[in-house]
């Protein structure tokens, strides 16, 4: 079948979605203060400023349902067969079953200002519940809801085929997965793992795949890079910033899909039904005609505006329930061990040695912010603030942004998700990034002071 055998509203219903959705989640704008954003973060932002007063209350409130719904479904039992969403949201392995109670124990004791210092402290479980869990609620709440736009009517088969001839050889990764990385790029690392797990339950990502674009593609924004540099007093300092952490990814791209613990996990998907997956084009196709006519295809079987809300309302539940409370339980304990620990201090001691070899100013102080990113994003350029070299703080601010890796959020998030990495692939794979991007950056470094 070609595109011109479709009716007219078949184009449509794949044509007027997906724009909407590449505006929403796509769509650079330039604020008031000169940063980059997307549609979707601007609503997500306003949305925030409106609830400040309550977000903490209304976090603390669905971390406690959660906790209190998982623990019933395990006592008590429940029927999948009655509501396969919500049995698949609460019935989880116990594993989880202990994180859920852990994060409701942590965001009470936040919320009521009761437990020790460590839990409670404005730098630890209070920057989660008061600050980030504000920021993911919201995000959650628009991402969720216009998620569907960006993947069921058309848009992903597109790119798929015609972005499949660059993906694969550089990548080894299915054509559709730039739009996960696109989505990072210009909105949120978040949107990225959200759109990465999604796909991967529905069969389109293989488990190697769907591990490679959650650990490798799921970039930081443009906007929390402009934190970051701004950070370390080197906000003038933004292009040359920004284009050498698109250069350390990219390089870190290429390798990390090609070494363990990615290569290891198995090309097999989800569920059987999606084994038939082929990129291959038909005779009487090119590139264009053939991802077009399968866009307009999807599009045309795509679910109605009764569908559509109930589904975006179910990526809300799942997201805000599924990921809010395994962002505060690990979240606060990796806190906890960078604020009140020497953990970080100890473990960073090893790269002292190859700092100085690379001629990096302040080896000792920089040691200490390198494996600090772990826990939380921005740690180290919070730590690396106060180092006199300009050359060093660039190096740290750049460094933790490539990392990519940080329990507090992304890594919080891949765990909570679908996506099939455990925390010591986490691990592995945030010093991989580390070592294979220090020396890229470094060298720019050099070359710009």
């Amino acid at each position: 079948m070609k595109a011109k055998d479709f009716k007219t509203s078949s184009h449509l219903r794949f044509i007027i979605p997906s724009l909407i959705g590449i505006f929403l989640f796509m769509f650079p704008i330039i604020g008031d203060d000169g940063a980059v954003t997307i549609p979707i973060a601007v609503l997500a932002g306003e949305v925030e400023e409106r609830l400040a007063g309550s977000l903490s209350l209304i976090m603390t409130i669905i971390i406690t349902i959660t906790a209190i719904a998982t623990v019933s479904a395990k006592l008590l039992g429940s029927d999948g067969s009655k509501s396969p969403f919500f049995h698949s949201l609460f019935n989880v392995p116990a594993v989880w079953v202990v994180t859920r109670v852990l994060g409701m124990i942590f965001a009470i004791m936040v919320y009521f200002q009761i437990g020790p210092e460590a839990v409670i402290s404005a730098n630890t479980g209070g920057l989660l519940l008061d600050s980030l869990l504000h920021v993911l609620f919201a995000v959650f709440l628009f991402a969720g809801l216009f998620l569907p736009l960006l993947l069921n009517y058309g848009l992903l088969e597109l790119f798929g085929v015609i972005l499949t001839k660059i993906m694969r050889p550089l990548f080894r990764l299915p054509g559709r997965s730039s739009i996960d990385s696109l989505a990072s790029w210009l909105g949120d690392g978040t949107i990225g793992v959200l759109l990465t797990s999604k796909q991967y339950e529905e069969g389109y990502y293989t488990k190697r795949e769907a591990a490679v674009i959650g650990t490798t593609f799921s970039i930081v924004s443009i906007t929390f890079s402009l934190v970051v540099i701004q950070e370390v007093g080197l906000g003038h300092m933004f292009v040359p910033f920004y284009l050498t952490v698109a250069l350390a990814g990219f390089v870190a791209a290429l390798i990390m899909p090609r070494i363990p613990p990615l290569s290891r996990k198995p090309d097999t998907y989800v569920t059987d039904e999606a084994e038939g997956q082929s990129e291959d084009i038909p005779e009487d196709h090119n590139v264009f005609t053939y991802g077009y006519t399968r866009a307009v295809e999807r599009g045309s079987k795509s679910i109605g505006p009764g569908g559509f809300m109930k589904q975006g309302a179910q990526n809300i539940l799942d997201m805000w329930m599924g990921v809010a409370p395994i962002v505060m339980a690990l979240g606060t304990i990796a806190l906890i061990i960078a604020e009140f620990t020497p953990f970080f201090t100890w473990i960073g001691m090893p790269f002292i040695p190859l700092l100085e070899l690379m001629q990096v100013p302040y080896a000792a102080e920089a040691s200490e912010t390198i494996l600090v990113g772990f826990a939380d994003m921005f740690l180290p350029a919070i730590i690396g603030a106060s180092i006199e070299s300009e050359m060093t703080r660039f190096i740290i601010a750049a460094l933790s942004v490539t990392q990519l890796i940080y329990m507090s959020e992304v890594g919080g998030l891949l765990l909570g998700s679908k996506v099939p990495v455990n925390l010591k692939d986490l691990f592995i794979i945030f010093l991989e990034r580390t070592i294979i991007t220090l020396p890229v950056i470094t060298l720019v470094a050099h070359l710009l002071f």
